[in-house]
C-alpha cells in the first residue's frame, strides 16, 4: 500500500509542470485524483491515464473553484488534500521599473488569489470530512531576494507563504494541516521557456545552485507527496523548502572546491 492508500486529492495546474508529476506521484502512492487546469486535452488524458478525473477550471475564478471541488466530492465522496499548485511566470513580469500594472494583477490573481480562493472552498470542505492536509506552491523567492527580478512573481509567492502559515497555526487543532512547498529552479516547460528566450538571464539562476543543477518536477512531486501523507503529521505552518541549498548559500562553490 502507498502512503496516500484510500485518500482523495486535488491538484491545480495539474497538467504539466510540477503539477503532472504530482498526479502520477499521488496516483502511484495509492490516491484518487482530480486533475485541474485549462489544458484540456492534456489534463483529461492524465487523468484517465491515473483513473482520476479532469475538471477544467479557472482557478481564478470563485464559482469555479466551488465546482472542482463539488466535482471531486461527488466524484469520490471524500476529499483529503488540496495541492494548490497553479501558477504562472510571464515574461511582462520583470523589473518593478518596467512592470505594468495589468502584468502584476494578473500574476497576483493566478498566483495568490487563486491559492486564496482554493484554501477558502477546499478548507471547508476537508473540515467537514474530518481534517487533511493543504500543499501551496510557493517559492524559493519567498525567502530571499532575487538578482533576477519578477517582482509580482516574487510578491505572490511571499503571499502564498504568509497565507499558508497563518492558516496552519488556524486549522492546527482541527486536523487540517496547512504548509507551503518552496521549490528552487525546477526543469519545467515554464523554466526551458526561459532558457529558450534568454539563456543568459536563465543561467544565472544555475550558478547559485550548490547542488549544480535544476531540480525536477518528480522531486517537488515527492515532497508534495510527504506533506500530504500520515508521515508529516505533525508538521503544519511550514515553509517546505526543496531547492538544491539555494537558500543556505553565501557563495557557491566552484567545481572541484
Amino acid at each position: 500500500m502507498g502512503r496516500l492508500e484510500g485518500k482523495v486529492a486535488v491538484i491545480t495546474g495539474g497538467a504539466s509542470g510540477i503539477g503532472r508529476a504530482s498526479v502520477e506521484r499521488f496516483a502511484a502512492e495509492g490516491a484518487k485524483v482530480a486533475v485541474v487546469d485549462l489544458e484540456k486535452e492534456k489534463g483529461a488524458d492524465l487523468a484517465e491515464k491515473v483513473g482520476g478525473i479532469f475538471v477544467e477550471a479557472d482557478v481564478t475564478d470563485k464559482d469555479d473553484v466551488e465546482r472542482i471541488y463539488d466535482t471531486t466530492l461527488s466524484s469520490f465522496g471524500r476529499l483529503d488534500i488540496c495541492f494548490n499548485n497553479a501558477g504562472i511566470s510571464p515574461p511582462e513580469d520583470d523589473s518593478i521599473l518596467t512592470t505594468e500594472l495589468e502584468a502584476w494583477e494578473r500574476v497576483q490573481q493566478v498566483n495568490l488569489t487563486s491559492v486564496y480562493l482554493c484554501c477558502k472552498a477546499g478548507i471547508a470542505r476537508l473540515l467537514e470530512h474530518g481534517g487533511g492536509s493543504v500543499i501551496n506552491t510557493a517559492s524559493f523567492v519567498a525567502l530571499l531576494g532575487a538578482a533576477t527580478s519578477q517582482i509580482s512573481y516574487t510578491a505572490s509567492k511571499g503571499g502564498v507563504l504568509a497565507l499558508s502559515r497563518e492558516l496552519g497555526v488556524q486549522f492546527a487543532r482541527k486536523n487540517v494541516r496547512v504548509n507551503a512547498i518552496c521549490p528552487g529552479p525546477v526543469n519545467t516547460p515554464l523554466l526551458r521557456e526561459l532558457f529558450a528566450k534568454d539563456p543568459e538571464r536563465a543561467a544565472r539562476r544555475l550558478v547559485h545552485v550548490p547542488m549544480g543543477r535544476f531540480g525536477e518536477p518528480e522531486e517537488i512531486a515527492a515532497a508534495a507527496a510527504f506533506l500530504a501523507s500520515d508521515d508529516a503529521s505533525f508538521i503544519t505552518a511550514s515553509s517546505f523548502i526543496v531547492d538544491g541549498g539555494i537558500h543556505a548559500a553565501y557563495v557557491t562553490p566552484l567545481e572541484g572546491d
